[in-house]
């Protein structure tokens, strides 16, 4: 699946900066092609009533996840984008960090389909997992 040109943990951190100016970006830990580690700073505006991390916050994870790995995998592509994304919630992650560990299930030339596990830093068990299809535009395509 790993593809020679794609890009480190450090370009896609870059290119998340630059480009997502209206919130701080999820730090980008680790990115091979496979896999990727995303971690997302914990900030008071991610809890929900009931004092839970927010299902739109980790969705949002999940979804950075993926773009990250698809752009470790072939390279900074801006117009990938998510066709679909899946979520269940599986426990309640209290106030703090999480991170989000995607890994590539299919690279097509189309698609790209990956899962998602996220988890409160320092957890055992994840808090939710998410399955995402993201579509690779045309010129892109090989």
């Amino acid at each position: 699946m790993t593809r020679a040109h794609g890009a480190s943990a450090g370009e896609i951190q870059a290119f998340l900066s630059e480009n997502f100016p209206q919130g701080r970006p999820a730090q980008v830990d680790y990115a091979d092609g496979e896999r990727v580690v995303v971690r997302l700073a914990f900030e008071p505006s991610q809890i929900r009533p009931g004092g839970t991390i927010s299902g739109p916050t980790m969705m949002s994870l999940a979804d950075t996840a993926m773009y990250a790995l698809v752009f470790s995998a072939i390279g900074i592509v801006p117009l990938a984008v998510t066709t679909n994304l899946s979520i269940n919630f599986l426990r309640k992650p209290g106030p703090g960090d999480i991170a989000a560990q995607a890994r590539m299930l299919k690279l097509g030339r189309a698609l790209a389909v990956g899962e998602v596990d996220i988890r409160s830093v320092g957890a055992d068990w994840p808090a939710a997992h998410a399955v995402v299809t993201y579509s690779i535009p045309p010129d892109a395509r090989r």
